[in-house]
């Protein structure tokens, strides 16, 4: 009331003034790359996934708002987390003093710029002019903008000598993740790891019949598993047959899972920690009668909408898996909860948001999800664990440690006929273990499989 009885007053004496200016709107793709630099700063800095950043993020959404910033965006963050340290090591070769302290966004600004520098398809006037931009346009930032501009134009002029001196495994890699694969792997095998990582990842589909039809129709490939390879960058939905229900995504090795239990019509199996849900997608379409259990309401309303779209069914059960009982199953399937690296290609973050704490507190919960699935197989029946990991304490030593305490159990080694023939991502023992580098050709993007993990065991009966 006071502030509009002093609005009156002022009209009725003539002192309305100028009116207060509406602020000016960002340049364009300025929201795209401050965005993406917080969801950098916030992966690397906060272990926050790409994912629940953006969908978190404002900036991206509502009235005004460019539609292809938000596409933008995750662009530009996905490809500065994959060659991450690529990116800071040139910037701190050319920082004789290191990054400048209490300088707030400005390290995560330089980030995306130098990344669209070096890996995007932006001239580099405007990638400089806008990182400059940003900095400015923050406080803390703002006295380093002659820094960032002299930085970036740096990179710009020298950027041939930082790709030729840029190592996937030494500089892309984390330091724990890259001592890991080649403890493990060996070198050459860790080597060829970090360098799939760099390619754009492959789109595999799942089809419910005629994976060769649906392969002309989209300009794909059928893989020796069965999946279908795409080269395509339109958006899933637009594709021929998505919405009618006739296919969905999934990587090629991951759908080799549901596919190790031999499932026939009628057939009671239980998908723990099932969505999103694409195993048990592969289980209903062969005839089984799917029960899906997960802890996550959200992630099971997405996955009940897949199952609709694709004219399917399950009993969905909101539940932790630890504490689900029903009486036995022919097969369970469980996907258990892991660090993901078997991912890393097509989601970069994952490289930079796990720690090598994560390990233990989920090896703890593998071996408790394990037993249960065990547990909830009839005597005879077939239980598939898999984990999309390339930490072989997420996967060979969790098989070697339930058959020890289980004597009751015993491995059903998979026949390379079960896989496409591809001999070489079976262990010794007889488990499926895919890496990035498997199934490579000439042409990246119809390269690759996700690295993953997965044992075929037998309960006594």
């Amino acid at each position: 009331m006071i502030r509009t009885e002093a609005r009156l007053a002022r009209q009725q004496h003539g002192f309305n003034g100028p009116r207060p200016q509406a602020p000016e709107p960002p340049p364009p793709g300025m929201t795209a790359r401050v965005a993406a630099a917080r969801a950098v700063a916030e992966a690397v800095t906060h272990a926050r996934p790409l994912d629940e950043r953006f969908a978190a993020d404002l900036s991206l959404r509502g009235h005004g708002v460019d539609p292809r910033d938000a596409a933008l965006a995750r662009s530009i963050a996905t490809v500065a987390l994959r060659r991450l340290g690529t990116i800071r090591k040139a910037l701190a070769e050319r920082l004789d003093k290191g990054m400048p302290k209490r300088s707030a966004m400005l390290e995560w600004t330089l980030v995306v710029g130098a990344a669209q520098i070096l890996f995007l398809d932006a001239p580099d006037h405007a990638a400089v002019d806008l990182a400059v931009r940003a900095v400015r346009s923050d406080a803390a930032s703002a006295p380093f903008a002659a820094l960032a501009n002299a930085l970036l134009r740096g990179i710009a002029r020298e950027r041939d000598t930082i790709l030729a001196a840029s190592d996937p495994l030494d500089d892309d890699t984390p330091a724990w993740l890259a001592a890991h694969w080649r403890a493990n792997y060996g070198e050459a095998t860790a080597r060829a790891i970090a360098a799939a990582h760099r390619a754009e990842p492959t789109l595999d589909i799942s089809v419910k019949s005629d994976a060769a039809g649906w392969a002309e129709r989209l300009g794909g490939l059928v893989l020796p598993t069965g999946s279908v390879r795409l080269d395509t960058h339109k958006p899933v939905v637009d594709l021929e047959g998505y919405q009618h229900g006739e296919w969905w995504v999934q990587d090629a090795a991951a759908a080799l899972a549901a596919r190790l239990l031999n499932v026939r019509a009628g057939m009671r199996v239980a998908d723990l920690c099932a969505a999103p849900g694409g195993k048990a997608m592969e289980l209903a379409a062969a005839g089984a009668t799917v029960t899906t259990i997960d802890r996550s309401a959200e992630r099971l309303k997405m996955l009940a909408a897949n199952f609709e779209r694709l004219k399917l069914h399950s009993e969905i059960v909101v539940a932790d898996a630890l504490n689900f009982e029903a009486p036995p199953f022919d097969a369970v399937l469980i996907d258990a909860p892991c660090t993901a690296t078997g991912t890393i290609r097509r989601h970069p973050d994952v490289a930079w948001i796990k720690r090598p704490g994560d390990l233990g507190q989920l090896i703890r919960l593998q071996v408790q999800l394990l037993d249960k699935a065990i547990a909830l197989t009839k005597r005879g029946g077939l239980v598939v664990y898999c984990t999309c990991s390339l930490e072989p304490e997420e996967g060979e030593a969790q098989i070697n440690a339930v058959l020890r305490r289980n004597p009751d159990v015993r491995r059903v080694a998979i026949e390379p006929s079960e896989i496409g023939g591809l001999a070489e991502c079976l262990t010794p023992s007889g488990d499926l273990r895919t890496l990035p580098c498997h199934l490579w050709s000439e042409d990246p993007r119809r390269s690759g499989l996700d690295g993953f993990f997965a044992a075929r065991l037998m309960k006594a009966g």
